[in-house]
């Protein structure tokens, strides 16, 4: 995943995502950021801590990522994806945690 800032100031950060085909990152959380995201170009994929399951988000769609909320993103798909995203809070960007029970 390749990000790219758009501006950042004390408790706004905003930028756009590139993820390749076949991307999957780690598990993780933003601290008591409260992020949204705009699907530009493709499919972002997105599995959560407690939900059985995932949510594709395809060009066009809105997703809203809850502060502290356990989850990963990937790429399905055969092309790169793109995202703008909104990060409200000030807290530390990224938590990396284990992966939750069962969702290795």
């Amino acid at each position: 995943m390749h990000r790219e800032r758009a501006f950042e100031l004390p408790i706004l950060w905003s930028g756009r995502v590139t993820t390749q085909p076949g991307a999957l990152s780690g598990w993780h959380h933003h601290d008591r950021n409260e992020t949204s995201l705009y699907v530009v170009q493709g499919v972002l994929r997105l599995e959560f801590e407690g939900f059985d399951g995932h949510v594709d988000a395809e060009a066009g769609d809105f997703v809203h990522v809850p502060a502290f909320t356990v989850h990963r993103e990937s790429n399905p798909t055969d092309l790169p994806s793109v995202a703008v995203i909104a990060r409200a809070g000030g807290a530390t960007p990224t938590v990396n945690v284990p992966a939750p029970p069962g969702l290795a």
